[in-house]
Formats: structure tokens, sequence, C-alpha cells
């Protein structure tokens, strides 16, 4: 526009540039140098970075840069210090007998710790965050327990498992299909499930539970005892209290005695290691349910 005047946009007083689309001229507004040179100095902060830092892309990994610092290699070193710091714990954990880890108060302070932060990468998706199950799940916070509640009852049922196949040492039982696999009629499962309901104190068919109670001491006392109060060894429930893995109602009952659920948990020692499984152990037994001494 050196041979013409200068083309000022009216409405805004602003110079143009002389190029015009359909009656639209382009305003000749240039960037502020201030932040021309803020953009040039970040792509000259960006070449600098990628230079010194770890940051394009590969098909494997990405390029290291000269500084040879990386995320992983930092967390690595953080990972290391800790262990290093756990190590003589750890090794003391291996060492000794779990009855024995108990009697040291620091050690437990350490393996409460410890076991927390297990139990919520492990354990927290069937038990629940605050230990308190459902339905299927035992709640790990209350005294009633299936295989026992000492520390080393804890122990083997957490390090074994339970009705796997995995370890030759699982917790195994296994209630009958009593209705399903035709060892009951159909009245005379109804008339269990009523005499249970009476000695857990709910509400009942009492002619039924009467027909029940001898239906349960041929078929159920073996490994419920004869009281009902479930016997630790075979892994068999209390049926006197309010707790029941699938349901306490009438027609939960009769579900379970016709064809039980019976759940399964995995071998945990081969994956965790024994100073972990007992860090588990202690920090389970301590939720509030923990029994002092194993019951004969």
């Amino acid at each position: 526009m050196s041979d013409q005047e200068k083309d000022i946009d009216q409405p805004t007083g602003v110079e143009t540039t002389g190029h015009e689309w359909d009656g639209i001229k382009e305003l000749n507004n240039p960037l502020p140098r201030w932040w021309l040179w803020t953009f040039y100095a970040t792509i000259i902060w960006s070449v600098g970075y990628m230079v010194y830092y770890p940051a394009i892309p590969l098909i494997e990994g990405s390029t290291m840069g000269i500084s040879g610092v990386t995320a992983r290699g930092n967390l690595k070193v953080e990972m290391d210090a800790a262990d290093l710091a756990r190590r003589d714990k750890v090794a003391l954990l291996a060492e000794q007998d779990i009855t024995e880890v108990a009697k040291n108060e620091e050690l437990v302070r350490f393996a409460t710790a410890g076991g927390s932060s297990l139990y919520k990468v492990n354990c927290s998706q069937c038990h629940g965050a605050a230990a308190q199950g459902g339905e299927g799940y035992p709640n790990l916070s209350d005294d009633d327990w299936l295989w026992g509640g000492d520390l080393e009852a804890i122990y083997i049922t957490i390090a074994h498992g339970v009705r796997n196949d995995e370890d030759d040492d699982a917790r195994q039982s296994a209630m009958p299909a009593y209705g399903k696999d035709e060892l009951l009629s159909r009245e005379e499962v109804n008339a269990v499930a009523e005499y249970v309901l009476q000695i857990s104190g709910k509400e009942h068919d009492a002619a039924l539970a009467g027909q029940g109670q001898a239906t349960f001491a041929e078929q159920c006392s073996a490994c419920h005892g004869e009281n009902g109060k479930g016997i630790r060894d075979l892994g068999a429930p209390n049926l006197t209290d309010a707790i029941a893995l699938y349901g306490s109602d009438r027609e939960s009952l009769r579900a379970q005695i016709w064809n039980p659920q019976q759940g399964a948990m995995p071998p945990w020692i081969a994956r965790l290691g024994d100073a972990n499984i007992k860090q588990l152990a202690i920090y389970v037994h301590s939720l509030g349910g923990g029994e002092a001494d194993k019951e004969e």
C-alpha cells in the first residue's frame, strides 16, 4: 500500500492489511512484542527440556535426555530407601512365630500399619474397605469367626485360603445340597429352616420347628453342633446368632439348606510371603474381633 493512502477501518480506527473477503477486511493488529518474546522463550525452553529430560515418545520407551532422571527412577530410589528402613523389622517378622511377634509392641505397631496397607490392596475388594464384609464375605471386624479368631488361626486362613484347589493346606468344608441332592424332602428342609429360626431367636412356626429339630439332630448337628453353635474345626457357622453370610430370613435359610452357596478364598502365602501374611493377620486381629487365645 506504499502507493496508496492507508486504509483505515472506520468503526475501529485501525489500519487494515489490505486483504478483503466478501467485504470483510482484515485489521492490522500485530501481537504485542512482550507476548511474542514470551512465546519464543517457551519454544526455546521446550527444546532445552526435551534435551535434558526424557520427553520424546518412541515405539519402546522414550528419549532419555542428558539428565538421566525419570519418575520411575525416582520412585525406585524412594522404594529402595523404604525397603531398607523396613528390612530389620521384616526380617524379625519372618523369623519369629506370630505368637512371639504379638509380644513385641514395636513390632506389632509396625505390622499393624503394614497390614493396613496390604489389606487395602489385596483384601478390601471382597471384605470391604472397613472390613465389614457383605453377602458371602465374612465381616472381619466382629467376633463371629468360622475358623477361629486368634492370631494363629487368622494367619492359617489368610496363608492357605478356603476351599481352593491351589493349596493342600487350604481350609476345607462343604455343606451337602440337602434338597437338590434329594437328601431331604421339601417339607423337611422347611422344617429345619424353622428350627434354625427358632434357635436364632427369630419369629418361627413352632410346630414345624419341633419337627425340624429331629432332622437337625440327625443331619446337621455333626457339623453345627448339637446346640447349633457351630464347630470351628469344620468351618461350620454358629446358627444361633443373627449373623449369616447368605441371609438369615426364612427364604434365605431354605435356599441355603436346599442348595448351599459356598465361597472360596485364594491362598496368599505364595503371593505375599510369610512376613506380609503375619502383618495382615495382626492387622485383622486388631480390628475389634480378634481373640486372645485359641479355643479348644
